[in-house]
């Protein structure tokens, strides 16, 4: 399949952005904080959460003295802004959640290549082949559930197992969300079209709806239902902060190889219509440099460290020995994605 092919659905989202200015700190060998002041700050099209995005960012200018100006908003939301803008976007620097949306903008020609040695910096796994963006942070996909619902062995051995019957009505997805389509994105890549359409008309059978990963741990803390497929930080924040909605709640990790294992990386890229082009190039570098993922590992975010012997979390199972399947991060299908998942009815 060709890359044009694999482009993400263009429909155009109204932007709702929110603006941060980070502060200025310490200059560092990369400039003076008085030429980043003069260049202006970098505008940063942000889809990842604040709270890890903000961690990294506010290093980055404490390190080099170059401020940068946040507007977030969701993966597609923002990657369609893009598309829609083309060579005339403000933006400097795109970071998503997930790998199909910023697929979108390198498909349509708006990304600068990323410099080798920022690419070095991360295993090739965690970035497309073509080097138009490298992974920053990655997710991995968990089935949430119920401890006093069930067993460990009553779990199901593959994700692929939750369109048997024997599940109707017994679990929850978040399909209209960019994560959850990120998944389906793997389950295609890995086992084709035809199996996909099969379990996606299973999972239409017998998965309760929700809104967002939240929710559906939230349902099923509360006995709603038995289980859910959520990424995994959204139970560990939880139980950081105060359990409230995962006290009833523990995680099965599918391994395997199986799609259900599958690892989701947030990428980031240089805009190729950016007026400051270094800087740009300086962030992401940032973002993937050790200094950057020892920022994101000492967030509150509890997503995974992805650079060259970065360390995540203590809390976390380690990244490495999760088993996780081989998915090149810029072959996940977005136009096929959406179209399945319309045909069975779940968007």
């Amino acid at each position: 399949m060709t890359r044009t092919d694999r482009r993400f659905a263009t429909v155009i989202i109204p932007l709702t952005v929110t603006a941060l200015l980070a502060g200025c700190g310490n200059s560092g060998s990369s400039g003076s904080a008085d030429a980043a002041s003069d260049a202006g700050p970098l505008t940063l099209y942000n889809a990842q959460h604040e709270d890890l995005i903000t961690a990294m960012v506010d290093g980055f200018t404490e390190q080099t003295g170059i401020e940068v100006e946040l507007r977030s908003g969701d993966d597609a939301e923002l990657a369609n802004q893009i598309v829609a803008e083309g060579d005339a976007s403000p933006a400097d620097v795109f970071v998503t959640e997930n790998s199909p949306s910023i697929d979108l903008v390198a498909e349509a020609g708006l990304l600068a290549p990323i410099e080798e040695s920022t690419l070095a910096q991360v295993p090739d796994q965690f970035s497309p082949a073509d080097g138009s963006w490298v992974g920053f942070a990655a997710r991995s996909t968990v089935l949430a559930y119920n401890t006093d619902k069930l067993t460990e062995a009553q779990l199901p051995a593959s994700l692929l197992d939750l369109a048997d019957p024997a599940w109707k009505g017994r679990f929850g997805i978040a399909p209209g969300g960019a994560d959850f389509q990120a998944i389906v994105g793997a389950v295609l890549a890995l086992r084709g079209e035809d199996a996909t359409r099969t379990w996606l008309a299973g999972l239409k059978d017998n998965a309760q709806v929700y809104q967002g990963n939240t929710a559906v741990m939230t349902a099923v803390d509360q006995g709603e239902i038995e289980a859910g497929v959520i990424y995994h930080y959204y139970w560990y924040k939880d139980r950081a902060e105060s359990g409230n909605n995962s006290a009833n709640v523990e995680l099965h990790y599918f391994g395997n190889q199986d799609p259900g294992a599958f690892v989701s990386v947030s990428g980031a890229g240089v805009l190729a219509s950016s007026d400051q082009a270094d800087e740009a190039q300086q962030l992401v570098a940032y973002l993937t440099s050790p200094a950057g993922q020892q920022r994101s590992a000492q967030s509150t975010a509890l997503e995974y460290a992805v650079g060259n012997d970065a360390t995540s979390a203590e809390v976390l199972p380690p990244l490495d020995g999760l088993d996780a399947p081989e998915v090149d991060p810029g072959m996940l299908n977005g136009p096929q994605v959406t179209e399945l998942m319309q045909e069975a009815g779940l968007l």
